[in-house]
């Protein structure tokens, strides 16, 4: 299928999220696929675990089958063009392991790692002792890695008072993991009116800078912004897909209000350009 622009049809991008669920259908797989189709890509997903958590928090999850996890995987690599992959909750260090053997076995492209480690309920959602693995493996596969401050801190095994300056030091030794690009997203940075969130790569660090929304409905907003960025990357640069996707947050959090879900942190409205 394709879609046309102007004179010229663009394939539609069929993208691959490998991540945990969300019943209350804000985060996870959930979110990654909605931001996915609202960025015009086909989405797919690859369950990790299972999660029982609502907008107030998580209360538990149940890690699948790393065997299986790469099953799951194969069976989309086997039969469709996979042109994006997105990796957020990998809860232990079987799955992780699982990932970075079959996204190489694959020749995986345009990968995406949000480091996903501590629901916006501050409830722990991997093992602790699944962060060196997720450092050395999945880190070195990944296109762009977005890690916000906390993440920062723990792929880094290092303590910081974040600031803007500290972030522009602290993103240079993130590019050092062996990622291609870093997004440091600065949504934690306090006593700032603006949302300044850090992209890295070929030796130039390029700022992006938004006015803060202030809202309760942020749930799921990295799963979200990370997700919509696998969606640009197969036809556009990394920078151009982090400011596309950048914008498309921006829009769901300021519309998040418009939903009614949940008495703690809501969800964004993934859907804001298309619903009326």
């Amino acid at each position: 299928m394709f879609l046309r622009k102007g004179n010229c049809p663009t394939m539609i991008a069929n993208v691959l999220s490998i991540a945990g669920t969300d019943p209350t259908g804000g985060a996870g797989i959930h979110a990654d696929i909605k931001a996915f189709s609202a960025m015009g890509a086909y989405g797919m997903a690859a369950i990790t675990a299972v999660v029982a958590q609502n907008t107030q928090g998580v209360r538990s999850f149940v890690a699948l089958d790393p065997q299986f996890v790469g099953e799951q995987i194969d069976s989309v690599f086997d039969d469709v063009r996979v042109d994006a992959v997105k990796i957020g909750m990998v809860p232990n260090i079987g799955i992780a392991k699982v990932i970075a053997e079959r996204l190489h076995h694959h020749g995986a492209k345009n990968i995406v790692l949000d480091p996903v480690m501590v629901a916006k309920s501050g409830d722990h959602l991997l093992e602790s002792n699944a962060v060196s693995t997720i450092r050395d493996l999945l880190v070195p596969l990944a296109t762009l890695i977005t890690p916000n401050l906390p993440e920062a801190g723990v792929l880094l095994n290092a303590s910081s008072v974040w600031t803007l300056d500290e972030m522009r030091l602290r993103v240079k030794e993130l590019a050092k993991l062996g990622s291609e690009w870093v997004l440091l997203k600065g949504g934690h940075l306090e006593g700032s009116t603006q949302s300044v969130d850090l992209l890295y790569g070929s030796d130039e660090i390029i700022e992006f800078a938004a006015p803060r929304i202030h809202t309760r409905n942020d749930h799921g907003t990295g799963c979200t912004l990370s997700a919509a960025i696998a969606a640009l990357l197969p036809s556009k640069s990394v920078e151009d897909s982090v400011r596309e996707a950048k914008a498309y947050l921006h829009g769901a959090l300021a519309a998040s209000d418009t939903l009614d879900v949940g008495h703690g942190h809501g969800p964004l409205h993934h859907f804001h350009h298309l619903w009326r």
